[in-house]
């Protein structure tokens, strides 16, 4: 909570494996008010999700679509001020952390579990960006980040 209102959450992933993950934190956002912000619109309606905002996705691969995603995500964050931003990756994610960042507000990312090798592309970026960085593979932490707090899944 902050000054007696609870804690506004905007909880930013693209959709397959990253949005399950996500999904599966529901239960820590209680008492919180939560935006979620995926790539697929039909995500927040299976999750009957009705504070939800829909962001472009995007990769590497398509520099248009990324930079559409990186001005849609830092107009949500804009617009919704939350006090916290956190994600699960990938790149719609990470602009959003970007823009808290910028905006001087705490942000979280948590690589994803299926990255057991090495960390994701974004999740080596997310390391400059976020103030909490998360690995979901004890092997992968490091003492200067990620870190380890265990698995989402």
């Amino acid at each position: 909570m902050t000054d007696g209102k609870p804690r506004k959450i905007l909880a930013a992933s693209s959709g397959g494996g990253h949005w399950e993950q996500m999904m599966a934190m529901r239960a820590a956002f209680e008492g919180s008010e939560v935006v979620f912000a995926t790539t697929i619109p039909g995500l927040l309606k299976k999750y009957e999700i009705s504070n939800g905002v829909v962001l472009p996705d995007c990769s590497r691969d398509s520099i248009v679509m990324s930079i559409k995603c990186f001005f849609s995500a830092f107009y949500i964050v804009f617009k919704l001020k939350p006090d916290v931003i956190l994600s699960t990756g990938a790149a719609p994610g990470l602009f959003c952390l970007l823009a808290g960042r910028f905006m001087g507000k705490r942000t979280i990312w948590i690589d994803s579990v299926a990255n057991v090798e090495k960390l994701s592309l974004s999740g080596k970026l997310a390391g400059h960006i976020a103030t909490l960085w998360l690995t979901q593979w004890q092997h992968l932490s490091r003492p200067d980040g990620p870190h380890y707090a265990g698995a989402v899944l």
